[in-house]
C-alpha cells in the first residue's frame, strides 16, 4: 500500500488520503481488520482522548463542575454537527441514540386516525416499527412506495403516492443497514417540497460516508449516528429539526425541563430551538467525544471520504462475486460501502466465527431486520461487510480470500 491512496473526485481530480497516517492514528487498526464501519466505527486517537479526560475530569472536581467547564466545548457540539450537514447549530438536538432521536421526533408529530405514513421498502428495521406502533395505536395507516426493477426505491411512483394520499410523513433511509444501496433521497425531498409534506431522513449509514446536506435533501427532520462511520463514541446520535418545524411549534409528546420552562402552574413554554428534543441529562464525555469525532472527519475531508470507502467496497464486490458460494445481494444505480453478500452451505453464526477466528470483524443481517428486501431476495440471512477509509486494499483482499477459504472448507 502507498503511503498516500488516492480516489477520484467528481471532477476527476484525484484525492489524496494519507491512509498510513489514518491507521497510525487509529489503534484498532493494529489488532484486526475491521470491516464492520456500519455497526461500529473504529474511534481516532483523539475521540478517545477526549472522552477520557473528560471522565477523568468529572472524577476529579465533580460532574456538574466538569460540565461548566467545559461548556464551550460541549456547545462546539452543534457548531461542529451543523458544519457536517450544512444546517445551524439551532437546529441540531443531541440523542442517545438515532433511534432515540427518530422516536422522538416522531412523537411530536400529532398523528390521527386515518393518517398516511408514506415509505420505502428499505427503512430501517426500527423504523418500520415505529411505524407499525402508531399504526397500532393511533390508527395510522402505512403505504410502501415500491422499487424499481433494479433496486431503489421509484421515486415517480413515491410521488404519484404522496399526490394520491397525501400523507402525514414521508420518510426514507438514506442507506439501509442490510444492504449498499444509497437511496436517492434529494430526488424525494424535491417532491416533498413541492407538495408541502412533512419529510424525515434516516442518515445513519450515510452520515462520515457521504456528504450529507439537509438543504439538499430537502428534510424537515434527519435522525444520525455518531458511532459508525463518523467513527464517534457509542450511545450517541442527533436529531436535526428545520426551522420551518420549530416555527410551526412541533414539539416531542414528553418534553422535560431542559426543553421547556415552566412558566405557570398550567404553562409551558418550548425552546426555540431544537433544544426542545433533547433531555436535560447528557452525558457529556459522550457529547465531546462526538465533537472530536465530527472535527476529525471534516479535517479529513468528507469528498475524500465519499469517493475512496464506496470504491473500497466495489473492489470487495468485485471479488466476492467470482466466488460459486457466494451471491452478492447488493442492487440499486448507487451503492455504499456496505457490502452484503449471502453464502451456501453454511450457517451465519458458524461463518462469521471462522471470520473473527480470522481477525476479521463482520456483522450478520436476517430477514427479521428487512422483511422486504431479504423476501425480495429469497435470503434469510446475510453477511456484511463494511470498510471505510482507513482500510486498505490489501485488507478488503483478504477478507475476500478469507470468505473463499472458509467455503473451501478450511477453518
Amino acid at each position: 500500500m502507498n503511503q498516500h491512496d488516492s480516489a477520484t473526485a467528481p471532477t476527476g481530480e484525484p484525492l489524496l488520503l494519507d491512509v498510513a497516517a489514518l491507521r497510525a492514528d487509529t489503534p484498532g487498526c493494529e489488532h484486526v481488520v475491521h470491516l464492520n464501519n456500519a455497526g461500529c466505527g473504529l474511534t481516532p486517537r483523539s475521540v478517545l482522548s477526549t472522552v477520557v479526560e473528560h471522565l477523568e475530569l468529572e472524577a476529579r472536581i465533580g460532574g456538574y463542575e466538569a460540565a461548566a467547564a467545559r461548556a464551550a466545548a460541549v456547545a462546539d457540539f452543534y457548531t461542529q454537527t451543523a458544519a457536517l450537514i450544512n444546517a445551524g447549530p439551532g437546529n441540531i438536538a443531541f440523542a442517545g441514540s438515532a433511534t432515540h432521536a427518530y422516536s422522538t421526533a416522531l412523537s411530536a408529530i400529532p398523528f390521527q386516525p386515518g393518517d398516511v405514513i408514506l415509505t420505502t421498502r428499505d427503512d430501517f428495521v426500527s423504523n418500520q416499527l415505529a411505524f407499525l406502533s402508531l399504526g397500532k395505536r393511533f390508527g395510522v395507516r402505512l403505504v410502501h412506495a415500491p422499487d424499481l426493477p433494479g433496486g431503489g426505491v421509484d421515486v415517480a411512483a413515491m410521488a404519484g403516492l404522496m399526490r394520491a394520499h397525501r400523507p402525514r410523513l414521508v420518510a426514507a433511509t438514506h442507506i439501509p443497514t442490510n444492504s449498499g444501496l444509497v437511496q436517492p433521497v434529494a430526488e424525494i425531498g424535491r417532491h416533498c417540497r413541492e407538495l408541502d409534506l412533512l419529510y424525515i431522513v434516516d442518515a445513519c449509514q450515510s452520515l462520515g460516508q457521504l456528504p450529507v446536506d439537509v438543504a439538499e435533501i430537502g428534510c424537515d427532520l434527519l435522525t444520525a449516528t455518531c458511532r459508525k462511520f463518523l467513527r464517534g463514541p457509542r450511545g450517541s446520535g442527533f436529531l436535526y429539526v428545520a426551522d420551518r418545524v420549530l416555527r410551526a411549534g412541533y414539539e416531542p409528546l414528553f418534553i422535560d425541563m431542559h426543553g421547556a420552562r415552566w412558566t405557570g402552574p398550567d404553562s409551558y413554554r418550548p425552546a426555540d430551538t431544537a433544544a426542545r428534543f433533547e433531555d436535560w441529562e447528557f452525558p457529556y464525555a459522550t457529547v465531546l467525544g462526538c465533537a472530536e469525532a465530527t472535527r476529525y472527519a471534516l479535517a479529513v475531508g468528507v469528498d475524500a471520504v465519499a469517493a475512496r470507502t464506496p470504491a473500497l467496497a466495489a473492489r470487495l464486490r468485485e471479488k466476492l462475486q467470482d466466488h460459486p458460494g457466494v451471491r452478492v445481494l447488493d442492487r440499486g444505480p448507487q451503492l455504499g460501502a456496505l457490502v452484503t453478500f449471502a453464502v451456501r452451505g453454511r450457517q451465519p453464526q458458524e461463518f462469521k466465527a471462522a471470520l473473527d477466528a480470522r481477525g476479521i470483524n463482520s456483522a450478520l443481517s436476517f430477514r427479521e431486520f428487512a422483511q422486504f428486501d431479504f423476501g425480495d431476495k429469497g435470503v434469510d440471512w446475510c453477511v456484511r461487510l463494511s470498510p471505510h477509509y482507513y482500510n486498505t486494499e490489501g485488507e478488503v483482499d483478504l477478507a475476500a480470500a478469507a470468505v473463499a477459504e472458509i467455503l473451501g472448507g478450511r477453518r
